[in-house]
């Protein structure tokens, strides 16, 4: 295992990860404690409702975005190290039309389906005008060009400030909401300030590389990406994968809420947002890990190498954190939110089963994408999807938030097991039997 560390592609991988590892910790943290303080301040409804209220905008954010740092990378990061600048400049062009196109449709089409929607997923009566409101932060959530450049600039380090800027402050403001025993209206714009500061933050980080690389100069939106060949194909590929990725989230707690209402939304969004800390060193490798393979050779050995020791090594960290939290789940729980949430911890360790899918399946998306397969994760997921949505009715009404837990995990082994097979079938047509 120790020649693993004298490759140069794994040291990068575990560079930028030691970067988003840094981010993602405090982030995970300051995200327990802003939930810890709102259930304290508002009780298992009122939390529901807000939860309820942020995740319909990430749903309409999440079904809306073109995912476009993923254009910048795919299209952009590695003709910028072979010295063309002007391609670069056509991504990044491309992906700033592209979520401009996404961030104001989307706002206008959420804020218009709020009334007719949000009966529907446990948002009624006077949240309404609130939820309306709350979508005004669709444009700047959904937009990922600056994420984009920063990545195929390098500078992962700067993600990982801005990584940890917004959930401390939310965080410290989340703490004065709770102590001074403010309300609903209270948290929902604590949540706004600090998303609407992070998303600006970002913006600024990546105008700053651009001015400092010289790439700043002819930087405009467009969506005629000439000179990029399948780059609308690519988009629609990766916007149809994004929204359903929004199928396990966000746009999950929307259905349970309107299945078993605001309160067990809310004991759901804490028991995943648990079970989601033992998956976090795989969603960062897969953060790092796609710039670095697009830069290989598939035909070679050394991506598939890559991907090995990636897996192998998110694998461990991964198990340590599961049976940390099999040990700790349920003193946790009641120490943080309180006696009335400690049935999270039924949901939790049902949950659990997810971020052990998800650690052997991290690299295979991004596999599938560099192989010019952006096809492909779109169906795993809409398999996956197409089971979660089949089942989690009829579970839910029969178990309650329990059965939706399980949906979900059903959900994911379809997943895993289709992009197992896709990547399988890759390497061979690549590599040969």
């Amino acid at each position: 295992m120790r020649h693993w560390f004298r490759d140069r592609h794994f040291q990068s991988v575990l560079k930028n990860t030691g970067y988003l590892a840094v981010s993602k910790a405090i982030a995970g943290v300051a995200g327990l404690a802003v939930l810890a303080f709102a259930g304290r301040s508002l009780g298992v409804v009122q939390l529901g409702v807000l939860i309820l209220i942020v995740s319909y905008a990430k749903a309409a954010s999440g079904l809306s975005k073109f995912q476009s740092w993923q254009l910048v990378v795919r299209y952009s990061g590695h003709v910028l190290t072979e010295g063309d600048p002007a391609q670069f400049k056509t991504g990044v062009n491309f992906a700033l039309g592209l979520d401009l196109l996404s961030g104001i449709g989307g706002m206008i089409v959420a804020m218009a389906l709020v009334p007719l929607v949000g009966p529907w997923v446990g948002i009624s009566g006077d949240y309404l005008p609130i939820a309306v409101l709350y979508c005004l932060i669709l444009p700047t959530q959904g937009a990922a060009t600056a994420n984009g450049v920063l990545r195929a600039l390098d500078r992962f380090d700067l993600i990982s400030w801005q990584g940890t800027s917004y959930p401390i402050a939310r965080a410290v403001l989340a703490g004065a909401a709770w102590l001074n025993g403010w309300g609903l209206e209270a948290f929902l714009i604590i949540w706004f300030a600090t998303d609407l500061g992070g998303d600006l933050f970002m913006w600024f980080l990546g105008i700053r590389e651009l001015r400092r690389h010289n790439l700043l100069k002819g930087v405009r939106p467009t969506l005629r990406p000439t000179g990029l060949p399948g780059a609308w194909r690519f988009a629609i590929h990766v916007n149809l994968n994004a929204s359903l990725i929004t199928a396990w989230g966000p746009l999950a707690r929307l259905v349970i809420g309107g299945l078993v209402g605001p309160a067990g939304a809310a004991i759901y969004r804490i028991a995943s947002s648990i079970a989601d800390s033992a998956q976090k060193p795989s969603d960062m490798l897969a953060k790092t890990f796609y710039p670095e393979i697009v830069r290989m050779d598939l035909a070679s050995k050394k991506p598939w190498k890559l991907m090995l020791r990636g897996t192998a090594l998110a694998a461990l960290i991964g198990l340590v954190l599961v049976g940390a939290l099999l040990i700790i789940g349920h003193p946790l729980v009641a120490l943080l939110f309180g006696k009335q949430f400690v049935p999270a911890y039924d949901v939790l360790m049902i949950l659990i089963i997810a971020p052990l899918l998800g650690v052997i399946s991290f690299p295979l998306p991004s596999m599938l994408l560099a192989l010019d397969r952006p096809d492909a994760p779109v169906k795993a997921r809409l398999f996956g999807a197409i089971a979660y949505f089949a089942i989690v009715a009829p579970l839910a009404w029969r178990f309650g938030v329990e059965g939706a837990a399980v949906a979900f995990v059903i959900g994911n082994v379809v997943l895993v097991a289709t992009l197992v097979w896709q990547v399988r079938a890759e390497h061979r047509r690549v590599r040969g039997p």
